[in-house]
């Protein structure tokens, strides 16, 4: 197959968010791997970051293809050309009706490169249209898994929070597997309030999934086979399951020992720990908490008496979101990050006994890769979905008492309530039972990527498929 391979040429086009681009990053290294090119099309800014990932790599197995946002048309400085560079919630909204702009260079790109598949984020479903327009199969990349896309589907055709008296009234989500309870408090503003934005018409893009050549889910069927299994048979979308992509860069990272990761001060301090007694706290590069709920974390984190590494977008002498004397008081009990932190090495290490977090799939799945329990706490988008999927359906972790979706987290999650999630994820009979299934979950997570795995054969009939295509 690897000579035949080598013809096909596969377009990976990610939303501009690092939660985004990393895993479609280890998307094209996996492709590559089976013989085939790969162009990554990305912003300029963004563009050096990734030529540094792929450095392994030559210009005929992966180039990159630059665009630029049009921001300046939607009321956004020219230079925002990530999400990240967009930090109120009105700027998220503009920015990402910039996206939505990106068509007439997409349509230059196929035009001029003609890959023989453009493989879009789901935040790009109007790229199906332009697939059609000029014979260009597309396959949509969904960041989020099998069960967060089942339930969103569910609840846009069905609707059940119309049918609830009050916003804290439970319904159960229709003909989804499970009996999954939630209340209205837990959905997405824009599907409450009725209100037609981009944001609904992105995470509800029903018609792209159906119009695509398919669907690429970042998982593996044994994590959610029952969901898996509705996708496809019950709803009636095309999909394959190629995950956890992650662990396709997994092999790469543990032999450069020189790495920045491995110098990380945190690899030191982990070092010096008892295994399974560390709790990690990270909450993703996108959620922004009040400096009153970053106190009661705090105040939480020290009440549970647990060794603790904890991530903050917070920059040295920013003041007034810690309790005086906190780190001093703590110190060699507890590490507080600023800014980045190299999470896989900090999640695999033999000492982490639990990860508290925002459940986002991609720290989710790497939880589950490296068999650790979870403290969950969603914010927005999916995050309450995949809470479900992580408390109800495996039963690898504990909420932290979360009730609100929202844009950004105001103080409402109390210090004791973090305290109890904290130590029931590290302590006692649950704890260990937990730890249990998490392990079992991680060793299939592993299968699934190796050779007759699950996620291997998907990709060999995706890749089967998609010869048969170019042939016809």
């Amino acid at each position: 197959m690897g000579t035949k391979n080598q013809e096909l040429h596969i377009a990976f086009f990610p939303f501009m968010a690092q939660g985004h681009i990393i895993p479609f990053m280890d998307l094209a290294k996996l492709f590559v791997s089976r013989g085939l090119k790969a162009t990554i099309i990305t912003t300029s800014p963004d563009a050096p970051s990734i030529q540094s990932e792929l450095q392994n790599y030559s210009s005929s197995q992966i180039q990159i293809f630059t665009i630029r946002v049009p921001t300046a048309d939607v009321g956004l400085p020219e230079n925002c050309q990530s999400l990240h560079c967009a930090t109120t919630p009105e700027m998220h909204l503009q920015f990402f009706t910039a996206t939505g702009l990106l068509g007439p260079q997409i349509e230059q790109f196929l035009q001029h490169k003609k890959p023989n598949c453009l493989m879009a984020d789901m935040f790009f479903p109007w790229a199906t249209d332009l697939g059609s327009e000029f014979g260009v199969p597309v396959l949509l990349f969904q960041g989020i898994g099998y069960f967060p896309l089942c339930a969103i589907l569910c609840v846009h055709l069905y609707k059940p929070h119309l049918y609830v008296s009050s916003d804290a009234d439970h319904f159960v989500i229709p003909i989804l597997p499970g009996a999954i309870k939630l209340t209205r408090k837990k959905l997405p503003d824009f599907v409450t309030n009725g209100e037609e934005n981009v944001f609904s018409k992105l995470l509800e893009g029903v018609k792209a999934q159906k119009q695509s050549h398919g669907v690429l889910v970042n998982s593996f069927y044994e994590l959610e086979a029952a969901y898996a299994d509705h996708y496809r048979n019950d709803l009636g979308i095309i999909a394959w399951h190629v995950g956890p992509l992650y662990l396709v860069n997994e092999k790469l990272v543990k032999e450069n020992k020189s790495s920045i990761e491995e110098q990380h001060e945190c690899i030191k301090w982990l070092a010096l720990k008892k295994p399974n007694s560390v709790i990690y706290v990270c909450f993703g590069s996108l959620a922004n908490f009040v400096d009153a709920q970053l106190l009661e974390i705090a105040e939480g984190l020290e009440a549970s008496e647990k060794n603790f590494i904890w991530v903050v977008k917070k920059q040295p002498g920013e003041d007034g979101w810690l309790p005086e004397g906190f780190e001093k008081r703590d110190e060699g009990r507890g590490l507080v990050l600023r800014g980045w932190a190299p999470q896989v090495k900090i999640l695999s290490h033999g000492v982490v006994g639990g990860l508290v977090m925002h459940c986002g799939l991609n720290s989710t799945l790497k939880a589950v890769a490296v068999g650790v329990p979870m403290v969950t706490w969603p914010i927005f988008v999916e995050q309450f979905y995949n809470e479900k999927l992580i408390t109800q359906v495996l039963g690898i972790g504990v909420g932290v008492g979360a009730k609100e979706w929202m844009r950004v987290v105001r103080e409402s999650v109390r210090r004791d309530e973090i305290e109890k999630a904290v130590r029931r994820a590290m302590v006692g009979k649950k704890a260990e039972e937990m730890s249990t299934r998490a392990r079992a979950y991680g060793e299939m997570a592993r299968r699934a990527v190796e050779v007759k795995g699950s996620s291997y054969e998907d990709l060999d009939a995706l890749i089967q498929q998609l010869w048969s295509y170019d042939i016809a």
